[in-house]
This record gives C-alpha cells, structure tokens and sequence, in this order.
C-alpha cells in the first residue's frame, strides 16, 4: 500500500484543508473489503467538519465585517472626494480592491471547507478560480505594497524626480501592469490544481477535494520561485527603502533646525515644521502599513514552504501535522486580517482620514470640507523672492497629512533671497489621507 498525503489546499496558499493520514492511489478490492467506505474517508481525509470549524468561523466573521466595512469606506472616500485621487491613494484603492477580492469570493469558500471538508461539490471551474484568486490577489498586493514604497522613496529621496514618476497617469499605468501580471503568474500554480478522487480501488465521488494533481516536484519549484519573488525580495526592498527615506528625513530635521534659525521669519519656520510632520506622518503611516502586511504574510509563506518540504523529503508524522495544524491556523487568520487592518491603520494615523470618514459618515456636504481638500497631482512650483503667498497651514492642522498648496494648487518650493532656500517641498505625494 503506497502512502501519500494530499491536502486539499482550501485555503489561499492551497495547503489550507485537511490533514491526510495516508492518501490510497489504489487499493485492491480485498482492502476494502474489511471497511466501509465511509471508513476509508475517514481514514484518509479525515473528519468532514473541522474540529475548529466554530472558533474559526466566529473569527472569520469579525474579520470580514471589518474587511469589508473598512475597505468599502476606502475605495469611498477615495473616489467620493475627487481631490482624493492622488498617486499614492490610488495604490491604496488598489490594495482595498485586492482585499475586498479576498474578503467577497475567498473567505466564503474557506469557510465552507471548514464546514464540510470533502467532496468538494462545486466543481474544477470553481476549484480553478479559487486557487487562481488568491495567486492573484497575493501577487498583486505584494506588488502595490511593493510599487507603494518605491514612490514614497522617490518622493522623499529624490524629490525632483516625482514630477515626472508620481502621477496620476503613471501611477493607473503600473498599476494595470501590477494586475496584468499577477494573473499570468497565477496560471502556472493554477495548471498544477484540480478535482482529486480516492480509488478504493474505483473512484470515490463522496471523496472530491480541490487539491494538487500536477507534479510534486514542479509544484515545489513553483512554490520556491514564487515565495522568493513575491515576498522575500519585495521585502527586502521594501526594508531598503523605508531605511533609505528614515535617514533622509532625519537629515532633514536635523538641518532645516539650523536654516529656519538663520534664514526664515517665525510664520515660514512654522510652515516649514508643520509640513515636516506632514511627511513624516505619511510616511509612518505606509512603513506601518508594509511592517503588519509582511508580518501577516510571513506564516501564509511559511506554511506553503512547510508542506512542500514534507511533501518532497519526510513523511507526515504525528509531529509533523501537529505543527503544520498550527502553521496553517495562524496562516489562516494573519492572511484574512492582513486584508482588514489596513483601514484601521489609516483611521488610527491618518488626520485627513478621519476627516472624511465622519464626512461621508455624517453625509455633509462638499463645501463643508472643500478648504480642506489637496489637489491629485501637485508640481514643483519655484517662488520669487518675495511675499510669502498665503495658504491653509494652520497651528490646528499640525496632524493633517495635506501638503502645503499654493494658490494654484501646485506645490511650493519657496526661496527667501537668490542665495538661501528656505522651503523644499515637492514632497506631493504626501496626499495619502
């Protein structure tokens, strides 16, 4: 009798469902004859009902009215307030899209698998479209996060450049190529994945589970390949990059202290210190939003590199599924609340947020908040010497993520003669609620 394990992979990551004692490719008509069929499910496949199924479930349920609330409200508020649609806020809609993908047409799915484990009754379309959703939706996440973090930097470290990169135009191109390949790199997982049925010795409708019929060894390759691009490298960029925009910024506020002593009046230093916490406020925001996204992730990774190991080197040990049975809860839950803390993210560290939430909210009108409201796409705008023009910056709006605008709605770098800069703003991108 030849053993092997197969899990039926409900889950994002297609290792989330059951654990297999041992999987019977074939069995001969004398094996079966001393146990019911029945039996042998139970034997291989395990119970039908998850033994967690409640305590899951009751989580799942918080997460997705959390989810799907949170998300909503982000994708509104952002197309609600047109003014709203800057570079950085449209990867973010990107991301809730993502989420809400997840949230509508995954997290049902993995609940009934929860609730009934085998047979999978909706057959190979909806098992191809399920494993093909979340490829798609872990490769496009970890690419806006990725693309995300690339324009922060831009902005903060090479400022002069976001002209020309951090545009609204730019900003829906990559976005569309994000999109565009994740769907061609979920194919290759989704090719391995199908309707596996138990013969004992024939085949066993009451046994259909969504799981791996393809190639072990190329499904590892896949894994391994897929793990390291969308995640492990994206990660470490990602940590380059916000070090890369922490030094900058405290450079900064380590030599705008010594400019606005000497060069600017005490209304200009204020400006100056007020769109400082502006950026570092945005910029806390989205390193906040990448840290939780690739703490939530780590497990999901884990877990398919767990199970492709034992799959191709060891065997399932009472030991073995005791840990993965963890691995896989964890993974599990970190993976559908990655999909709902970003909205409270943004509500916990984002002033401008706020404000257009209890907006949409208490249903008040634009003129209440059109004073407040920062245009898409600012450009660098060079100042005179001369008069200050005027704009919104207020000792109350010190927690506003709005950047300062002048009167045409551009951002500003102001000089105070030909020889001193005072102010270098082109930090536009800085939008983000």
């Amino acid at each position: 009798m030849e053993k092997y394990c197969l899990d039926s992979l409900s889950n994002i990551s297609e290792q989330h469902g059951r654990f297999c004692n041992i999987t019977l490719l074939n069995v001969t008509g004398n094996d079966t004859g001393t146990k019911s069929i029945e039996d042998r499910l139970l034997e291989v496949l395990g119970p039908k009902r998850s033994p967690v199924f409640l305590p899951i479930s009751l989580v799942y349920l918080l997460i997705f009215l959390l989810g799907v609330s949170g998300n909503l409200l982000t994708c509104t508020v952002i197309s609600k307030h047109k003014k709203m649609c800057t570079p950085t806020n449209l990867y973010l809609f990107s991301l809730a899209v993502s989420d809400l993908l997840v949230l509508f047409f995954g997290m049902p799915l993995e609940i009934y698998d929860l609730w009934q484990n085998y047979p999978f009754p909706f057959g190979e379309g909806v098992c191809y479209f399920k494993i093909f959703l979340f490829e798609t939706v872990c490769f496009a996440s970890i690419l806006n996060v990725t693309v995300l973090s690339v324009e922060r930097y831009i902005a903060v470290v090479h400022p002069l450049k976001t002209r020309y990169v951090a545009t609204n135009k730019h900003a829906k191109r990559v976005i569309s190529a994000v999109w565009v390949l994740s769907l061609v790199c979920a194919i290759p997982n989704t090719s391995l994945h199908g309707i596996y049925y138990l013969n004992l010795p024939e085949k066993v409708a009451e046994s259909a589970i969504c799981s791996l019929i393809g190639s072990p060894w190329i499904y590892n390759l896949v894994i391994l390949i897929t793990t390291t691009c969308f995640y492990i490298v994206p990660v470490t960029v990602i940590s380059g990059l916000y070090l890369g925009i922490g030094i900058k910024l405290g450079r900064e506020r380590h030599l705008s202290r010594g400019t606005m002593r000497k060069n600017c009046s005490a209304n200009i230093s204020w400006r100056i210190h007020v769109e400082q916490v502006r950026r570092r406020q945005v910029t806390k925001m989205l390193a906040v939003v990448v840290l939780v996204f690739a703490i939530c992730w780590a497990p999901f990774h884990i877990d398919r590199i767990l199970w492709s190991c034992i799959m191709q080197w060891s065997v399932w040990t009472d030991l073995n599924q005791a840990v993965y049975q963890c691995v896989h809860l964890l993974s599990g839950i970190l993976f559908y609340l990655s999909s709902a803390v970003n909205p409270v993210i943004y509500n916990l560290l984002s002033t401008r947020f706020r404000e257009c939430f209890w907006d949409l909210v208490c249903t008040h009108t634009e003129d209440t908040t059109a004073g407040k409201d920062f245009t898409p796409s600012a450009k660098i705008l060079l100042v005179p010497s001369g008069p200050v023009p005027k704009t919104q910056a207020r000792p109350s709006d010190h927690n506003s993520l709005t950047p300062l605008i002048s009167p045409t709605g551009n951002t500003e770098i102001t000089t105070l003669t030909s020889k001193h800069l005072c102010v270098v703003d082109s930090d536009f991108t800085a939008t983000a609620f």
